[in-house]
């Protein structure tokens, strides 16, 4: 999962906002599930994809208000 930045998210557009949360919340559930059979070799990336994943909802709040 690639880490993005508050300048980046808030140049998205809304449906591109709603697919980059789409796409970043399957990345966490895969990252959780693989996970769970045998330990990640680095388990930060699952911190990483639910940082974005609130950082992106966040925005979408921002956008709609």
């Amino acid at each position: 999962v690639r880490t993005m930045k508050q300048t980046e998210i808030n140049k998205l557009s809304k449906e591109d906002l709603q697919d980059k949360l789409t796409e970043v919340q399957k990345q966490l559930e895969d990252l959780k599930m693989t996970h769970a059979i045998s330990p990640l070799e680095n388990p930060l990336q699952i911190r990483s994809a639910r940082r974005v994943v609130a950082r992106l909802k966040t925005a979408l709040s921002n956008q709609e208000a």
